[in-house]
């Protein structure tokens, strides 16, 4: 079953820049992971500070393994020094059949 993940960061102020960067140097690996189907970073147009990442992956177990990765390991490090508040992930599944 396709999994939909819509990931919502805030930055603190001054540090939109960081948050952008660290989001996007996400894009390549996490596409090159077995299971990502699709992955990608939005700037909110009203709120430059906030960021959300739209994603797709084949199944939870995919989604899984991704959070246990040296590269999102990484940028949970540094969204820890980023954010204004906690990054909220909402995991989504066609409504449809």
């Amino acid at each position: 079953m396709t999994l939909f993940v819509v990931a919502e960061c805030l930055a603190a102020q001054g540090k939109e820049d960081r948050l952008r960067t660290a989001l996007e140097a996400m894009i390549e690996p996490s596409l090159d992971e077995p299971g990502c189907l699709a992955y990608r970073p939005y700037a909110d147009p009203n709120h430059t500070g906030r960021m959300i990442v739209v994603e797709e992956w084949t199944g939870p177990d995919a989604l899984d393994a991704h959070f246990r990765t040296a590269h999102f390991e990484h940028v949970r490090q540094v969204l820890d020094l980023v954010l204004a508040e906690p990054m909220t992930v909402r995991r989504l599944v066609p409504a449809l059949a």
